[in-house]
């Protein structure tokens, strides 16, 4: 079974997204902010990661630059999930490493989709 780590300090949308994941057969796992995620994948990198922009502690673009200088034997796919859609965004997202980009609020269909395109559903 893959496994996902879900990112938001939204309690919410890990909720929500988890529910979605779990019909998707994936494994899940949550974390608020990025310090803790990455603790989460240093442990037990998961396959692929549901990543929000916006969080205290550390930001998803400063969690997903530590993550991606990380000694992890095999990186994690990232999907950055965000309310945030201008094009410098998702360059950013893109530049810093993410493999693709879905909007909030998102449904199953459409994050099925981003997950098929970066090869994990």
């Amino acid at each position: 079974m893959k496994t996902c780590l879900v990112v938001d300090d939204s309690k919410v949308i890990r909720k929500v997204a988890r529910h979605i994941l779990e019909t998707l057969d994936f494994t899940v796992n949550e974390a608020c902010d990025g310090r803790e995620a990455l603790d989460a994948c240093l442990a037990c990198p998961p396959d692929v990661i549901l990543l929000d922009w916006n969080m205290p502690v550390m930001s998803g673009m400063d969690f997903l630059r530590a993550l991606r200088e990380t000694p992890l034997p095999s990186k994690p796919k990232v999907v950055f999930c965000t309310t945030e859609n201008g094009m410098a965004y998702i360059r950013a997202a893109i530049e810093a490493g993410a493999d693709e980009y879905v909007m909030k609020p998102f449904d199953r269909d459409t994050l099925e989709s981003k997950l098929s395109i970066v090869g994990v559903a």
